[in-house]
């Protein structure tokens, strides 16, 4: 099964921004994220909507982060891609006649729900600030590896 890979690829984009001091064009992400601009431009069209960033035509355009790093939660991402399932594995029936199938949901509903309101709970709790923190440190990390 495909795994939805947007909330990866919309924090690699945002971290490669908030380093950049002016707007960064479509084409750019998607050579940093190896994709296509239109698959950046649709993508960064949900977190314009949530406010998240800005985009401008022209000569001088490109995206920008309109949103503070520390405010925005990797949950606050997840909803504005349209909250993508958690998780590839679920119930083959969801409303199955089998008793056997039956057992097996409610053997696999409590613990999947369980797992996902803790992911969730996690990503309320990680800002972009944090990833941008984390970042600073491994370049600053690498570049005394090459010194």
């Amino acid at each position: 099964m495909k795994r939805d890979s947007r909330l990866s690829s919309v924090l690699h984009a945002l971290l490669h921004m908030a380093e950049h001091d002016g707007p960064v064009t479509s084409e750019t992400l998607a050579w940093c994220l190896g994709t296509n601009p239109v698959v950046v431009r649709r993508t960064m069209g949900y977190l314009r909507e949530a406010g998240i960033v800005t985009s401008g035509r022209g000569h001088a355009g490109g995206w920008r982060i309109q949103a503070d790093l520390g405010a925005v939660t990797l949950g606050q991402l997840h909803e504005a891609l349209g909250e993508p399932a958690m998780f590839a594995i679920g119930n083959r029936n969801e409303t199955p006649e089998c008793l056997v199938e039956q057992a097996v949901n409610a053997a696999l509903e409590g613990p999947l729900a369980e797992a996902e309101a803790l992911l969730l709970k996690r990503f309320a709790e990680i800002t972009l600030a944090d990833l941008a923190v984390d970042f600073a440190r491994r370049h600053a990390a690498a570049r005394r590896k090459r010194s």
